[in-house]
């Protein structure tokens, strides 16, 4: 059965995706079960988006019950659930407005929207000529305005002629956008860790100077949120941990707790409100839904704890993976659960021996494995990846 599906993918789907070769059908928590019969510890918990774990009953239950009311209603019409979300979301993050969206390129694409009109009505940019600064190495999607943003050969080969108006720095080198930006600036759009540039992390102290450089040349400080939020990395939100405020976060992945494409903007009126009607639009964005399974999923990461659920366990488990002796390992670098492992040789061939074992996890670029398990994973479970680990790259 495992093969044929494999065979009857391969045969069909489009090859975008290089997949490692197991076929789950079903999960639960932390773990998922393919359909040989194995199970397996769920090391990338879908690139951050099931932080609540594999179907969280509380998000499960609202995804029900909403569905047998209403699912769609589009935007020409309210729904009852859009309010509520705005509103929650909105004191979540300490802003004052919500841009409802679906998938997590399309919240950023939205942000670039807003930042451009932002800076024409705002700041006073002429028209057509606004730029926003981001960093090498990011990640923001796959559309093709976000693909040209990348400094990555394999993202762009093919694509272009890609969107003007950006500008690359270095990532975590403040007196480098500082430079970079001009009068025609309007933001600057980064994530507070670059995970799927291999968890890097900047310095101490770099988002602080970010803020400050932002607010004192009138440049919005947009963070990409999208994977380092909602408790992933040991606080809310990644930004927290410098205590800084964005201008505008960008939210989604585990704002449905992996149950549906849910995504955000949010920030304040004035940045917001650059948007009038007909100006920017989804047919899926913000319904009810969608909003209901956000609620549920943002009112487990609040009850259960788990931006500081995380915070502890990161902790243990970055001291035992710092304690593997290996000649493989090159660094061990993460904040809460989120966890890269730097090595000498390809990724990619452990995390195949880790699969063996029963670990899914996944490399990133060449040479880093990324560890993103949900937050509600038991220290009992991270024993025993640390364990299965250590066989796999110790000496």
């Amino acid at each position: 059965m495992t093969q044929r599906l494999i065979d009857i993918e391969d045969h069909w789907g489009t090859h975008n995706y290089d997949p490692l070769d197991v076929v789950i059908e079903r999960a639960e928590g932390s773990w998922v079960y393919a359909t040989d019969g194995k199970r397996y510890l769920d090391c990338l918990s879908a690139y951050s988006a099931l932080n609540q774990g594999h179907r969280h009953p509380s998000i499960l239950a609202a995804l029900v019950e909403q569905a047998g009311r209403v699912t769609l209603t589009s935007r020409a019409f309210r729904n009852d659930q859009l309010p509520l979300f705005c509103n929650e979301l909105a004191g979540l993050c300490g802003m004052e407005a919500v841009l409802p969206m679906n998938s997590g390129a399309e919240a950023v694409e939205s942000a670039i929207k807003a930042a451009r009109r932002w800076g024409y009505r705002r700041k006073g940019i002429p028209a057509d000529r606004a730029e926003i600064v981001v960093c090498r190495n990011n990640f923001h999607g796959r559309t093709t305005t976000i693909t040209g943003l990348s400094s990555d050969p394999a993202y762009r080969d093919g694509f272009g002629p890609f969107t003007p108006g950006f500008v690359t720095v270095p990532f975590g080198d403040a007196d480098a956008l500082e430079r970079a930006i001009s009068a025609v600036t309007c933001a600057f759009l980064f994530e507070p860790i670059q995970c799927e540039a291999g968890i890097l992390i900047p310095p101490d102290g770099y988002l602080r100077t970010v803020r400050e450089v932002c607010t004192r040349r009138n440049v919005l400080m947009i963070a990409d949120e999208i994977q380092t939020g909602l408790g992933r990395t040991g606080r809310m939100f990644s930004c927290d941990h410098e205590g800084v405020r964005p201008d505008v976060i960008i939210l989604g992945k585990a704002l449905s707790g992996g149950f549906y494409p849910v995504s955000a903007v949010v920030s304040s009126r004035d940045v917001l409100d650059v948007f009038g009607p007909g100006s920017h639009g989804s047919t899926y964005g913000g319904n009810p839904l969608a909003c209901a399974v956000a609620r549920a999923a943002i009112r487990v990461v609040i009850e259960e704890q788990l931006p500081e659920r995380a915070a502890q366990s990161g902790s243990w488990l970055l001291e035992r993976l710092r304690e593997i002796r290996s000649n493989a390992l090159v660094d061990v670098r993460g904040k809460g659960l989120l966890v890269g492992l730097e090595l000498r040789g390809m990724a990619r061939s452990y995390c195949e021996q880790l699969l063996k074992l029963g670990v899914l996890a996944k490399e990133t670029h060449a040479h880093t494995i990324r560890l993103a398990p949900p937050l509600i994973v038991s220290q009992d479970d991270l024993a025993w990846l640390v364990k299965q680990l250590s066989l796999v790259l110790g000496d």
